[in-house]
């Protein structure tokens, strides 16, 4: 490794553009301003929930469509084998993701949560549920390796339709009991978890996969990587504000309302989210993982699927119910702190790496 020393921080910050570098400031703004629209138009939460996609509203489904596409547009396909040989790399994907991350939800919320079941059983929903979505976007912020994230993403996506309800039935059902603790059901279907990954997944993925394949035929990797790319990629970060705005105009009634009990469930969310990203990023540098597919694991790793938590959460036990609430309340923390670590990943980039 380079000297840490004797690299300047400023070329990191340097090469974000203006609305990547300010990104948390631009969260912050999206957040007051779904808050402020939310409190001013009574009506704008039935509108904005009218039309849904599964249990997803549509206005946040078109968000995340948009904000997931550019990202997976710059994707080279190409190398997507290369990178799906690494054992390595997906060997510890699948131990964080599917042994290490719900076994420390799980922890997290009956060691805070005792006496809160439901939404207790919330926030083990949103730790079995493995993202798929926005950790497209948290990767490319942090220069991580673009390719290995969509090898991972496909891999969580596989693991979710055939793992997420036996998970569910272990952490929620089977290991409570053996530790004489309180049970709850969770009754949801594959289909339904496909359906989720189909959408939220499946289209923006085709869309990327098949607008490089027309680029690079028609006009040439050089057009396409520099000219083409560089205009559709602020579409992710304008996808993401977006979302963040529908979200909290979605929830700032039930928000304003509940302050202590979402205080109480965020502080669990605030903990899983630091931990598993600290966990994965030291794990890797231990073994000597070259920081981009590092911080491609470490994002994988601490981000979920609210998409899915929210969906399983409302189908199964309603959309007034306080696992949904504790589903809501996954991504309204998820978004900042994850940007956060954003910046810890540059940071660690320089200092244990080398700005390379």
């Amino acid at each position: 490794m380079n000297d840490p020393e004797a690299i300047p921080e400023a070329p990191v910050l340097e090469r974000l553009s203006t609305l990547d570098r300010f990104l948390p400031l631009w969260i912050g703004v999206a957040m007051v301003a779904g808050l402020v629209l939310g409190r001013l138009i009574p009506d704008l939460n039935d509108w904005l929930d009218t039309v849904k996609i599964g249990s997803v509203s549509l206005p946040i489904a078109i968000g995340l469509l948009v904000m997931m596409y550019p990202v997976l547009a710059k994707v080279r396909y190409s190398q997507i084998g290369e990178v799906a040989t690494d054992r390595t790399l997906m060997g510890m994907s699948l131990v964080l993701n599917w042994l290490i991350g719900p076994a420390l939800m799980f922890a997290l919320a009956w060691l805070m949560l005792p006496d809160l079941p439901s939404y207790r059983t919330g926030l083990i929903i949103i730790g079995l549920a493995r993202c798929i979505a926005m950790v497209l976007i948290w990767n490319d912020l942090a220069c991580g390796d673009r390719e290995a994230a969509a090898v991972l993403v496909a891999l969580n996506s596989v693991f979710q339709i055939v793992a997420y309800a036996v998970l569910g039935y272990f952490y929620l059902e089977l290991l409570p009991g053996w530790l004489g603790l309180d049970t709850a059901a969770l009754d949801v279907s594959m289909w339904d978890i496909a359906k989720i990954v189909l959408v939220f997944l499946g289209i923006p993925l085709a869309a990327g996969y098949l607008t490089r394949r027309w680029g690079e035929r028609t006009r040439g990797i050089e057009w396409y990587e520099s000219r083409f790319l560089p205009r559709i990629g602020p579409w992710a970060l304008y996808g993401l504000l977006f979302t963040v705005v529908i979200l909290f105009a979605l929830q700032g009634e039930t928000i304003t309302a509940q302050p202590v009990d979402v205080a109480r469930i965020a502080l669990p969310l605030l903990v899983y989210f630091g931990l598993m990203w600290v966990i994965s990023f030291a794990l890797g540098l231990r073994i000597g993982m070259s920081y981009e597919k590092n911080t491609t694991v470490a994002f994988t790793a601490a981000s979920n699927n609210f998409e899915l938590a929210i969906a399983v959460a409302i189908g199964v036990f309603g959309v007034t119910s306080g696992e949904a609430l504790a589903g809501v309340v996954g991504p309204l923390i998820e978004v900042p702190v994850l940007v956060g670590l954003v910046y810890v990943a540059l940071w660690a980039r320089r200092r244990y790496y080398g700005d390379v």
